[in-house]
């Protein structure tokens, strides 16, 4: 059997002068918009459950079967979105992801059975697979290292400003023109972004826009990497392995919050969808915080001539902590504090997911970037499909209690963390240089 290998980890180099020109930060907020669109898209079912209960007669375990089936296409849409965005490029690669999630997100407005649901959150999970693979991709081509991870929690943020927007405008959106009027809107705004993308992205060296200078500090510290790199020989270097297991242990967590924290808040304290325009804003807000934390710590202690590895996992042993509180959410009998341990949670998942994918870039060539945020989505995806599943179950079994659901969201990511540690030891020691 051939064992594990490492990639070089990225090291440390002399300081680069300030760059002139900062294009790079527009290729963020290109990325923070595409993520924020694919968060509308994929909050509005979460937040309509409720009203999708009472209008089509869904029990717990035909939602969470939907769910499953988004889960499952999305495991399969990050698996070949990630080698799509190698083969093909980000321009065209995630141009193509974004045409397909808006229309598969139109087409949820023309849906009325299980099956037809099934099919539209199936079609919104494929082409959705391919944000974060691009995203991640992007990042590598425009940032050096030492700013990848504070790069990466900035677009990564998008996930929690749709999250913010979705609840604030779709109950004034349903009131006016109803919720399947909601989802051809949600549609629109990508093909909108679409233009834009088109428009304003390339690879550096292609970029008119970009300064030599700018140029010359996007490429600091590189190593060169191989013009193609086999997808199944990825498998062999450990940070494969660690992220992989990372997400697995951790997305489904957060998409349990994404699907069922607005039905646990109807539940348990009988918020409706006016009602809980507050406490979801809050906790998405606290978690834009965490995403954003949690990236400029550890790029941070990269610029103090910390190790890229070893700084990214101190970075998400701080986030993972902020996670383990909502453990007690089910024993609360205040909403707000039930909201406040949910959002401190949902803050330390954001922090420690942007240091996640950037451990990627950290130890894969550059090349190979995509198919491995490719690989780790899958197994999420999988496991999110089970996890919706079980979810649905557990829920019509006990009557809707959520305690044992919390108490395993809050153990998963010190858990990760650990695992992590372990699997990356090897790439702690690294030469400055």
């Amino acid at each position: 059997m051939t064992p594990i290998v490492s990639a070089p980890a990225a090291t440390i180099t002399a300081p680069a002068a300030k760059p002139a020109g900062r294009y790079r930060w527009v290729v963020v907020a290109l990325l923070f918009a595409s993520t924020t669109i694919c968060y509308i898209d994929r909050q509005i079912f979460g937040l309509l459950k409720p009203t999708l209960d009472a209008e089509l007669g869904w029990s717990e375990t035909e939602y969470g079967d939907i769910v499953a089936t988004f889960s499952l296409m999305y495991a399969f849409g990050y698996l070949f979105g990630g080698r799509m965005m190698d083969l093909i490029g980000v321009r065209r690669g995630l141009g193509l992801a974004v045409a397909g999630w808006s229309i598969s997100a139109a087409l949820h407005g023309l849906m009325s059975s299980v099956i037809g649901f099934k099919f539209a959150r199936g079609a919104l999970g494929l082409s959705e697979g391919g944000n974060f693979p691009a995203s991640i991709k992007a990042v590598r081509e425009w940032f050096p290292a030492k700013e990848r991870a504070f790069a990466t929690g900035l677009f990564n943020a998008g996930s929690n400003i749709g999250a913010i927007v979705t609840p604030i405008s779709l109950p004034f959106v349903v009131a006016l023109v109803g919720w399947r009027a909601a989802f051809l809107i949600a549609g629109a705004l990508g093909i909108i972004w679409l233009v834009l993308w088109l428009r304003f992205y390339e690879v550096p060296e292609r970029q008119r826009r970009v300064s030599a200078e700018e140029l010359a500090y996007i490429r600091s510290g590189d190593e060169p990497s191989p013009e193609r790199v086999p997808w199944l020989s990825l498998l062999r270097y450990r940070g494969t392995c660690a992220y992989a297991l990372g997400m697995l242990l951790t997305s489904p967590v957060w998409w349990f919050y994404l699907n069922w924290v607005p039905g646990f808040l109807h539940t348990r304290f009988g918020m409706n969808m006016m009602t809980s325009i507050a406490p979801l804003v809050t906790i998405y807000l606290v978690a834009d915080v965490g995403s954003i934390l949690g990236g400029w710590i550890s790029s941070r202690l990269v610029q103090g001539g910390m190790p890229a590895v070893p700084a990214r996992i101190v970075a998400m042993a701080l986030m993972a902590a902020c996670t383990m509180p909502v453990v007690f959410v089910s024993g609360v009998s205040s909403m707000w504090s039930a909201v406040l341990l949910i959002a401190l949670a949902a803050a330390g998942h954001q922090g420690l997911s942007a240091n996640l994918y950037t451990i990627v870039s950290d130890t894969l060539p550059a090349r190979a970037v995509s198919s491995v945020i490719g690989i780790g989505g899958f197994a999420a995806g999988i496991c999110g499909m089970f996890v919706a599943m079980a979810v649905g179950r557990i829920l019509d079994a006990t009557g809707g209690n959520y305690m044992v659901l919390f108490i395993a969201a809050g153990c998963a990511y010190p858990l990760a963390v650990l695992l992590m540690a372990l699997i990356l030891r090897r790439s702690f020691r690294v030469e400055t240089r």
